[in-house]
């Protein structure tokens, strides 16, 4: 029987970055799994390594991720500043799990958050799910151009 696990991690995903804790706070090599996770689910995650995981969730305000039993099934972090301007990253959904609701979950989630509830505006940038966030009140923006600065 599936068991369905939604983790709100602490700022930064201590107990996922060391020691890879999963459901119930138990060690199963969580950050491997987001690392292979990412990499099936998200055509601009491949490649992402450990370590660079490791910092991109240690500098993240808000992560929460979606576990079916010990497999994780969803994910998403954001970043704020508390104040003016926050930005959802990351935010993926098992392809086999898609349909059943956990991507508004995590968003709902993120924007609940209290980094994140009373910020004046909530960016997220999107290659090719438009129509999925504007089922949750995200509108596209016209008026603005995205700039990218690569290093």
């Amino acid at each position: 029987m599936e068991k369905i696990f939604l983790i709100k991690h602490s700022r930064g995903a201590f107990g996922l970055r060391f020691f890879g804790l999963g459901p119930n706070l138990q060690p199963n090599k969580g950050l491997l799994k987001l690392q292979k996770f990412l990499s099936k689910n998200a055509f601009w995650a491949k490649g992402r390594t450990i370590h660079d995981l490791k910092k991109c969730l240690a500098n993240s305000d808000v992560v929460i991720s979606i576990w079916s039993n010990k497999e994780i099934v969803g994910f998403g972090r954001a970043l704020s500043d508390g104040v003016y301007r926050s930005v959802l990253w990351d935010i993926v959904i098992d392809e086999g799990h898609q349909g059943k609701g956990y991507g508004k979950l995590i968003v709902k989630n993120l924007l609940d958050s209290k980094k994140i509830r009373n910020t004046e505006k909530v960016y997220l940038m999107t290659t090719n799910k438009q129509l999925f966030y504007s089922q949750i009140d995200f509108k596209e923006v016209t008026s603005q151009n995205l700039l990218i600065h690569e290093i």
